[in-house]
């Protein structure tokens, strides 16, 4: 018999967030070894050009990929919010709107995905000795979109109402899948890195489909039934609500992140293959602040569903603390073993300076990305989406590039570059630092009631 799943509305505060995030954070650990595999196997074997061209993408998958996940994580707030509540009615309309969105949303990302690839690339100045390689690498990736989203969908589904393991397992599975395609195309097929694209969308496919029998094996009130796949429209509009900033948010990110993979490109393929092996660093880096943040909105989500104002800001101090201290740790591991940790993607001397130049400038700032996003996942679990959204804007957008805009042409310097991101972290960390003092979490539960 299936276990029922227990929201996270009672029961010690530090213990129900630490069990829901360690399957996260092995989640997100495999989920990153998608992409990083990839890089690890594209660098090796097929060289500093082909490892340019996966890295110089990056941005790009991110910021068309962003916009949908950040929906996806929305209609998570508003299942937890009804799942917390105890609203069996309130959970199957939000659930199956939710899937109804993402089979839409996921075939509209496959024809923009495929059909703007090349265009941007150029606008992002992708060298010409890279360019056939990385738009071959994005169309195949991208015509893998519905897997993709479908994917995104149906864990924040599952996530939203407590289920960490779940997903767990199926990334596990999808991820073996993952290196012995990679492998297989590469070294036995001879595919270049379309080979790399092609394995990463099988695999991520297949644990789609995996997620997709769990919802529809389940006997809890977020089952899926196929026949009650529909919009419902006003559940749409609150899933729109929360979600649609939190998309925008995300796509604006990664298009100044585009910008920046712009400036690093003119730096030539040894940097960019630097910045992009340290980028894969970086990821795995990031992952426990991932972990604890969706284990904090999904916290914040159910408690204020269940009314519990007290608990709800005992659990968000203890999710900013943890991903603070554990970022932190993680920095200082970065910063000092930064000339192996890139080495492995990539031995080439120059490759490694660059890399390493660039873990040393931001490494040991990651507790100030850890904090803006901890605060940012706080508001986002009680429904006030657009303020983080407004806060990352203007300081991981518009700052970042109008620093860039002003300071490159000046100095000719990566530096500059690298320098950028621990700025705009602390920035945005003392306006969430301010912000956060003033929230009333009893206001905050008497409105989601009336949105609800």
């Amino acid at each position: 018999m299936e276990k029922k799943i227990e929201p996270m509305t009672s029961g010690s505060i530090s213990k129900r967030m630490i069990f829901f995030a360690l399957p996260l954070l092995l989640g997100n650990l495999f989920q990153q070894l998608y992409n990083t595999v990839d890089s690890l196997i594209v660098g090796n074997f097929l060289g500093s050009s082909a490892l340019a061209a996966v890295s110089s993408s990056g941005s790009l998958i991110f910021m068309l990929i962003g916009f949908l996940s950040g929906i996806s994580s929305g209609a998570g707030v508003i299942v937890s919010r009804y799942f917390g509540a105890k609203d069996k009615n309130g959970v199957h309309r939000a659930v199956h709107t939710t899937v109804a969105f993402g089979l839409v949303a996921g075939v509209l990302m496959t024809a923009a995905g495929v059909l703007l690839s090349p265009q941007i690339l150029i606008w992002m100045g992708t060298p010409e000795s890279v360019m056939p390689e990385s738009i071959t690498y994005l169309q195949i990736y991208f015509s893998g979109s519905l897997g993709f989203v479908m994917y995104n969908i149906f864990v924040g589904i599952l996530q939203a109402v407590g289920d960490s393991r779940h997903p767990l397992y199926y990334l596990m599975i999808s991820s073996v899948i993952n290196l012995v395609l990679d492998i297989l195309f590469i070294e036995v097929f001879h595919a270049g890195v379309g080979g790399a694209a092609l394995a990463t969308v099988i695999s991520q496919g297949f644990s789609a489909i995996l997620c997709f029998i769990q919802l529809l094996r389940t006997n809890d009130s977020y089952k899926l039934q196929i026949t009650k796949i529909r919009f419902d429209a006003k559940m749409l509009g609150q899933i729109i609500c929360v979600g649609l900033p939190s998309g925008v948010q995300n796509s604006i990110i990664a298009f100044a992140n585009v910008v920046v993979q712009s400036y690093i490109n003119a730096f030539g393929e040894m940097a960019m293959a630097g910045y992009g092996a340290y980028s894969k660093i970086e990821g795995f880096a990031f992952l426990p602040i991932n972990s604890f943040t969706m284990a904090i909105t999904t916290f914040v989500g159910q408690n204020l569903g269940a009314g519990q104002a007290d608990r709800t800001k005992r659990g968000a101090r203890f999710g900013i603390l943890a991903t603070v201290i554990l970022a932190e740790l993680i920095g200082i591991l970065v910063f000092l073993l930064a000339p192996q940790l890139i080495a492995a993607f990539d031995s080439t001397p120059e490759v490694i300076r660059f890399g390493v130049e660039k873990a040393r400038t931001a490494a040991l700032f990651y507790f100030l990305l850890a904090y803006s996003h901890s605060v940012a996942a706080i508001l986002r679990g009680a429904g006030k989406a657009v303020v983080p959204m407004i806060i990352m804007m203007v300081f991981w957008c518009v700052i970042r590039v109008a620093f860039l805009a002003v300071s490159i042409p000046l100095t000719h310097a990566i530096q500059m570059v690298y320098v950028v991101y621990p700025l705009t972290w602390g920035l945005s960390s003392i306006v969430f630092f301010f912000y956060y003092k003033q929230v009333n979490w009893m206001n905050q539960i008497n409105m989601n009631r009336k949105e609800s």
